[in-house]
């Protein structure tokens, strides 16, 4: 919610059948996979893709989004183009006409506009894959921020959904193409269409406002429940400065966000049992007072029973520097069964969990490249001698979402940074360790 909007990208209504969704993103394969892979036209071919994911929005426009800031999703001798210019898809997403937004608020919220609000600024401060956000004053005058699903949001999504390449082609970002039973692929279409109900991004918000709320360096801004609706969602006005901006600060400054930031995520998941999935560089602003203020909370799964019982013991004995418990609890979660695939499913695993076993630890963007590089390399599993590849369980995929994102943007901040004690502190507290 705190992207600025490109006031030439203009209003456009979003493609919503699936056939005409369909053709539009096979049509950007064919333009840009040839620039993509020989370098031929990559700036051309990023632009383009820029254009088309944007103005489909949608399950499109995320992979769109993540590839613009995921390292090791673009071949290196392109990235710098397709990160520019889909970087501009993050930060100038085109937006729904004032119309179709006063609309869908009217008609959720029940009321006029000018009665719900006491000022309403009709161009939006950003835009995204599922709606736009409009600055507004409550009549009491405090200031607000209003999301607002684009029209036809919905219908797009789920066409989005029903088009297989194009699912499979934006889960072979997260895993191995091809190998994931149906329950994953279930459990993927349930987290996205939850994202399109803002009643329930509402309710996981004010459960991290709350489980947070002693850490004085995250905020969380408060939701206005009789404000919000399934298509509306408002919350008081956050400000910061951006990743980017953050950045630029201190090697110490950057090392209390990148902490910060740690803690956020897997206190949330350990302790909390939620973990917040959509790590986009645009949710998190940056206060030159340390605090750090997260924003979107769409993409939530639980983790729960055996699944909390083995991540706990996965980052306890990364903590304690355990290998043996380590590579015990990472088999167990993989429910993997001996052979070629848990020898290496476990020493990709470890690989990941390398800034809890070394500490302090500086995150690089080549790290996080060789992790995205790493799970393509086990998809060779698949046709081992053994046969003892297993296919993801349920809930890891959007795990490896929220580790590739979310380390990028570690990788941004490359600060050195004591994740370890982190951890081992909220752990302790919490009586996990």
């Amino acid at each position: 919610m705190s992207e600025k909007t490109d006031p030439k990208a203009g209003p456009k209504s979003v493609p919503q059948s699936r056939l005409g969704r369909f053709v539009r993103y096979a049509g950007l394969g064919a333009r840009t996979g040839a620039s993509l892979l020989f370098s031929k036209d990559a700036k051309g071919a990023a632009a383009q893709a820029a254009e088309v994911l944007g103005h489909m929005r949608g399950l499109a426009a995320k992979i769109g989004q993540m590839a613009s800031y995921v390292d090791g999703v673009v071949p290196e001798a392109q990235r710098e183009a397709y990160e520019k210019a889909l970087k501009g898809l993050r930060a100038a997403a085109p937006t729904s006409s004032p119309e179709a937004i006063r609309n869908a608020v009217e008609e959720d919220l029940g009321a006029p506009i000018d009665r719900l609000f006491a000022e309403w600024e009709t161009a939006p401060f950003a835009s995204a894959s599922i709606g736009q956000v409009h600055r507004a004053t409550l009549h009491d005058g405090r200031r607000v921020a209003v999301k607002v699903q684009h029209p036809g949001i919905s219908k797009a999504v789920e066409s989005d959904l029903a088009n297989a390449g194009m699912f499979q082609s934006m889960v072979s970002t997260f895993g191995p193409k091809n190998i994931n039973p149906k329950e994953v692929f279930d459990e993927i279409k349930t987290r996205f269409r939850e994202e399109l109900d803002y009643r329930l991004e509402a309710e996981r918000q004010t459960f991290f406002r709350e489980f947070h709320a002693k850490d004085r360096w995250i905020r969380i801004p408060e939701i206005i429940l009789d404000r919000s609706s399934t298509r509306v969602l408002t919350s008081l006005l956050a400000t910061g400065k951006t990743l980017e901006e953050a950045a630029l600060a201190s090697e110490e400054e950057r090392r209390h966000f990148s902490e910060v930031l740690w803690r956020f995520v897997f206190k949330g998941n350990l302790v909390g049992r939620l973990f917040n999935a959509d790590p986009h560089p645009g949710n998190y602003l940056f206060a030159d007072d340390g605090t750090i203020t997260f924003l979107d909370f769409g993409c939530c799964q639980p983790i729960e029973g055996a699944r909390h019982e083995h991540a706990i013991g996965m980052h306890v004995s990364a903590v304690r520097g355990d290998e043996t418990a380590f590579a015990r609890a990472c088999a167990k979660m993989l429910e993997t069964e001996g052979g070629s695939y848990e020898k290496k499913a476990i020493s990709y695993t470890r690989a990941c969990f390398e800034p809890l076993f070394q500490t302090p630890y500086r995150f690089e963007r080549s790290y996080v490249k060789s992790l995205v590089g790493g799970v393509m390399e086990l998809k060779e599993e698949v046709f081992a001698k053994d046969n003892s590849f297993r296919p993801l369980p349920k809930g890891i995929l959007f795990m490896n979402r929220l580790q590739f994102g979310f380390y990028s943007v570690l990788a941004r901040l490359e600060a050195a940074a004591d994740f370890a004690a982190t951890e081992r502190a909220f752990l302790t507290e919490a009586g996990l360790m």
